[in-house]
């Protein structure tokens, strides 16, 4: 009991010498009066019981959470939410009304944005960041290595997207406005700014100019998404069937983000920039959700204390797995070629080439689900068989993770459903109609298991961890027997240490081999709807039962979701495999 106490007061002690005098809020006062409360406990003759101490702990904790919060909590979620809604309003206004409000309005709205955001960071990188006692501490679960390489990727692809938009609007400077050449231009610089910002300072849990920091980062988080907003919106546009009702073949709308009908590109090159930026969107949306998640984490580890130890190192390895790899990489391959053919056949004027395109296609996620929901029923079984702690402590990473996951989640249940609904509703007639439904049954029937897997894998204790425990208890029960020699001292340790690891060895190389598996699988059906693959246009059942304004508004709400659910769970499915 003493040394908890001792260790609750020191940091205690942290806490206050971390803070500087105008920060300091009152409800520091109640926390010193509990620490002399512990102190007292501590030095008592009578110690007093467990449940006392976890009780005092537990109120000191909550305690320092509500002294780190305060007003700047309060006032960065009120910017947060004014921008993100002043932002919607734009992008949709600017989306279905080209008259009252433009593309440009839209865009001026996003360079004040990416202005004001790159003046944070700049102040935050030259003067916070710098000062001492600034960063305390680092949280060493936030901005791991592989998401900050993910982060670096998407965003050079997004400068390269930035870079054909530059490309092509400067053809239409003649005869249109300037702000569409601005715009890239600032997103450019504004990729760069934010990923070495995120790259250096993701760890960071600041103690100094904590509310502006906080109203700093919402500003960053909703400029992101705001980002993601006008993305998605335009994409959207871009990939919509809008049915001729002339004819039974609906037809791709490319609708043009920039001036008249009438404006002509002054360079032939045109077309080709604008073709090579649309397939360049996907990489644009995640940059976007990837700084927003990790703005996210900065915020919420402002002002937060965590335990001064290093995150345990874990090496990415493919050594003694086959099966879930190269399984994966043929279903990856398998899918390219066939989303290749659905892109081709779809638009074809002969509806047989496009009910084959439309068949193949439902065969091939159809296969992919029911692997994916097979590996993920064995993964499950390994977790029941398996004894691994859950883990107990604070982490917003996880906490995000998880709610991420199940929140983009909905976006795929919501499209399944409507169309399982529309479906049997109509009598599901027809080998197209019965390929859609098991499609749709069997993607809810995925969700969920992978659901269910991802979290309890990401909860669960990391097996090092677990053999570093194995390690000290076999350690101490042979420290008991000292009369043993020290002959059978190493070669006993060596056979506790080697059958602990004997016996999760199995469970490990499945669980490895499942997360590569829906790692691979989750990839792919990134892939098809990402870059165009849109059967819920294609395949007319549900524009007939719901009409097609109500579906596509279902369609393109909850598919940039369900897309964004799939990268998401790649990433997630990489943590469980790196603590598996």
């Amino acid at each position: 009991m003493r040394t908890v106490a001792q260790q609750m007061f020191r940091t205690c002690n942290k806490l206050f010498s971390g803070k500087t005098p105008n920060e300091a809020h009152p409800s520091n006062i109640e926390t010193a009066a509990q620490m002399e409360n512990i102190q007292h406990l501590s030095c008592d003759s009578h110690p007093p019981s467990v449940e006392a101490v976890r009780e005092s702990v537990h109120h000191v904790e909550a305690v320092m959470e509500r002294a780190h919060h305060g007003g700047g909590w309060l006032l960065s979620g009120i910017i947060c939410i004014n921008i993100l809604i002043l932002g919607c309003a734009l992008v949709s206004g600017s989306a279905f009304n080209s008259v009252a409000i433009t593309a440009v309005h839209r865009q001026i709205f996003l360079i004040v944005l990416f202005l004001l955001t790159m003046l944070w960071m700049l102040f935050y990188a030259a003067f916070t960041s710098r000062q001492d006692q600034a960063v305390s501490f680092k949280d060493s679960h936030a901005g791991p290595v592989w998401l900050r390489a993910g982060l670096l990727l998407f965003g050079l692809l997004s400068l390269l997207m930035d870079i054909f938009k530059i490309g092509n609007y400067v053809g239409y400077l003649h005869c249109d406005s300037a702000v569409k050449v601005a715009l890239p231009v600032v997103q450019a610089v504004f990729l760069f700014v934010q990923t070495y910002f995120l790259w250096v300072h993701a760890k960071d849990c600041v103690q100094l100019h904590t509310n502006f920091t906080r109203c700093g980062l919402t500003l960053t988080l909703s400029t992101n998404l705001v980002v993601w907003m006008a993305a998605v919106t335009e994409e959207s546009l871009h990939q919509t069937e809008f049915p001729d009702l002339n004819v039974n073949v609906s037809h791709k709308m490319y609708r043009a983000s920039y001036g008249d009908k009438k404006c002509k590109c002054s360079h032939s090159a045109c077309n080709t920039f604008k073709e090579a930026f649309y397939y360049l969107y996907p990489f644009n949306i995640e940059y976007s959700l990837f700084a927003s998640a990790m703005a996210y984490v900065m915020w919420k580890n402002v002002g937060r204390l965590v335990e001064d130890h290093s995150h345990h190192s874990v090496k990415f390895r493919l050594k003694d797995m086959c099966l879930g790899p190269v399984t994966g990489i043929l279903l990856v391959v398998a899918g390219l070629v066939t989303f290749i053919l659905y892109e081709v056949d779809i638009l074809q004027e002969d509806e047989k080439k496009r009910n084959g395109a439309l068949l193949i296609h439902f065969i091939m996620n159809i296969v992919i689900v029911s692997l994916m929901s097979l590996s993920t029923v064995i993964g499950c079984i390994v977790y029941r068989l398996d004894h691994r702690e859950h883990v107990s402590e604070k982490n917003p990473t996880r906490s995000l993770d998880v709610g991420l996951l199940v929140g983009a989640s909905m976006g795929q249940f919501i499209i399944s459903y409507f169309t399982i609904v529309a479906v049997v509703a109509t009598g599901a007639r027809g080998y197209l109609n019965a390929l859609n439904l098991s499609w749709a049954v069997l993607t809810v029937l995925q969700l969920g298991l992978q659901n269910y897997f991802i979290i309890e894998g990401l909860h669960r204790e990391p097996f090092h961890v677990m053999q570093e425990a194995a390690l000290h208890t076999n350690a101490h029960a042979l420290q008991e027997h000292a009369e043993m020699s020290v002959v059978v001292e190493s070669s006993k340790s060596s056979y506790f240490l080697t059958s602990s690891l004997d016996e999760l060895s199995w469970k490990r190389r499945v669980l490895k081999e499942v997360c590569a598996f829906l790692l691979l699988a989750n990839i792919i059906l990134w892939i098809m709807p990402a870059f165009g693959a849109r059967p819920q246009f294609d395949h007319s059942i549900e524009i007939r039962f719901y009409k097609f304004t109500m579906w596509a508004a279902i369609v393109n709400i909850g598919l940039p979701f369900g897309i964004f659910y799939r990268m998401h769970s790649v990433a997630s499915l990489f943590e469980v495999y790196l603590i598996s």
